[in-house]
């Protein structure tokens, strides 16, 4: 059942029926789960429907016996210098780049992705390391004028003390060393609660966690459902920092609101694809397959919706018809174009929206929609969709599809494509095709998303600032700004007369 991951079991745990709490593996639920009680949540090959593991349903009790090791942890880490803490973040980033076939399998069998894209993440895990161990000199004070003499005033950057990571399906391992990284460098200890269907990744970082000799209760790993676990943890912990929905994002704000914690939220997004009557035609085209349809459109910040040109729509239509239809599907180990959905769930939640579009009026261009027969027989498989639609109130115009459907809305204009892209309740990322830079320019003022590409694809750099307006969340990861989240500001008036 775990033919996989069996080279696991040589890192010294067992992931059947495990967490990772204050460096022991022995926080089990009943061992009945090994038997598929219903107790435990069964994490599922999305290419099989197979059981591949079954975890415990941590509750408060959990989470108390995580955060208590936490804070403990905490308060002598926060004491060592930044740089130590830096090097100990490094080490983990050699390890994951030691164990990368490893981590990638174990991405590929409980998320779904294609092994190449597997392999990608597992690059993008060790970046996020890297780069967050590489800030550990750059923690800044300031040193500010007094109005009094004998007296200057100090601004020191601390830790929070304990951050809670809540993280999505989507990408498990990336995610999870992105928020780990900076936390840790920052002086913070970390839980993680892994999302219930991709928890082995986070267990398999918690084991090189423990190899490369992290203090105990420095990183913790938990599984269980979010409305318990993830709330007991919320509820006590100095900051939250949560990749997902906006529905869960909204749970979690007010979850945190009665103590007013301090959050990071980055939730769901609606991406425009804005191609004008200038762009290069076929580099948009291919940027536009290869932003809808990785990772099966499992992205948030994927092309969720496109407006084109008039002039040129008839043309880029055909041929981003074309390529998605010749797109390869099948197991992800074979590494194709797209492996399968990572639930049935999210196969159906698609399919509702798609057919709901077609029903107020979306023209089909190509028709895909759930595969269940032959090879597709076991497992969560759906083949690309492109709708052309005649309204931008359509559900796959106004809603976050998260799978291989995309519609297309002709404009006439750039200011009536600007307008309908922000006709939207999202704000995590956008695209926009022109070699016009005064067009550019206006979108860099008009549009209201965080986070624009221009002329290119997807993926952002860990240099950058991945943040969301709107429903698309607050806060943000990734460079300077989003490490400097992980810390909280001291203002210290120091007067010497």
């Amino acid at each position: 059942m775990l033919l996989e991951l069996e080279n696991l079991v040589t890192w010294g745990i067992t992931l059947q029926a495990r967490m990772f709490v204050d460096g022991r593996w022995d926080v089990a639920a009943d061992p009945a789960l090994a038997a598929g009680d219903d107790a435990g949540h069964r994490v599922e090959n999305p290419a099989t429907a197979e059981v591949i593991a079954v975890t415990p349903a941590g509750d408060a009790a959990t989470a108390d016996t995580a955060l208590a090791a936490a804070h403990r942890a905490q308060r002598l880490w926060a004491r060592r210098p930044a740089v130590e803490r830096g090097k100990a973040v490094h080490a983990l980033a050699d390890a994951v780049r030691a164990h990368a076939d490893l981590l990638a399998r174990v991405v590929v069998t409980e998320q779904g992705k294609p092994l190449s894209q597997a392999m990608g993440e597992v690059g993008a895990a060790e970046t996020f390391l890297r780069f967050a161990a590489e800030q550990a000199r750059r923690i800044e004070g300031e040193i500010l004028p007094s109005d009094s003499p004998d007296e200057e005033i100090q601004i020191r950057r601390l830790p929070h003390g304990v951050v809670v990571g809540l993280t999505a399906w989507n990408y498990p391992l990336a995610l999870a060393a992105r928020k780990l990284g900076p936390a840790l460098v920052a002086g913070n200890a970390f839980i993680l609660k892994a999302h219930e269907f991709t928890p082995l990744s986070g267990l398999a970082l918690a084991a090189l966690a423990e190899k490369v000799g992290l203090p105990p209760g420095l990183f913790n790993v938990v599984t269980g459902d979010g409305r318990t676990l993830g709330r007991a943890l919320v509820e006590g912990a100095d900051m939250v920092t949560m990749t997902g929905s906006t529905r869960a994002g909204r749970e979690i704000y007010a979850a945190g609101a009665a103590r007013i914690k301090n959050l990071r939220l980055e939730l769901g997004g609606k991406a425009p694809f804005i191609v004008m009557e200038d762009a290069d035609i076929d580099r948009a085209v291919a940027a536009a397959v290869t932003a809808r349809f990785t990772n099966c459109g499992q992205i948030c910040t994927c092309n969720e919706r496109m407006y084109l040109h008039r002039a040129i729509a008839d043309e880029f239509l055909a041929k981003f018809t074309a390529k998605a239809g010749a797109l390869t599907i099948g197991m992800p180990m074979t590494d194709p174009d797209l492996g399968p959905k990572v639930s049935a769930a999210e196969v159906g939640k698609v399919e509702a929206m798609t057919q709901a579009s077609i029903a107020a009026g979306a023209k089909v261009l190509l028709r895909g929609g759930p595969l269940r027969d032959g090879a597709f027989a076991r497992g969560n498989w759906i083949a690309p969709t492109v709708l052309l639609a005649g309204s931008n109130d359509l559900p796959v115009m106004q809603d976050e599809i998260f799978g291989p459907v995309v519609a297309a809305l002709v404009v006439d204009s750039f200011d009536q494509a600007l307008t309908l892209a922000n006709d939207s309740a999202y704000g995590l990322s956008a695209y926009v095709w022109t070699q016009d830079r005064r067009r550019l320019t206006a979108a860099a003022a008009d549009l209201n998303f965080g986070e624009i590409y221009c002329n290119r694809t997807n993926g952002e750099l860990v240099q950058g600032f991945h943040s969301g307006w709107g429903l698309s969340g607050l806060g943000g990861e990734d460079g300077k700004h989003g490490f400097d989240g992980y810390l909280r500001k001291k203002t210290m008036y120091l007067n010497w007369a």
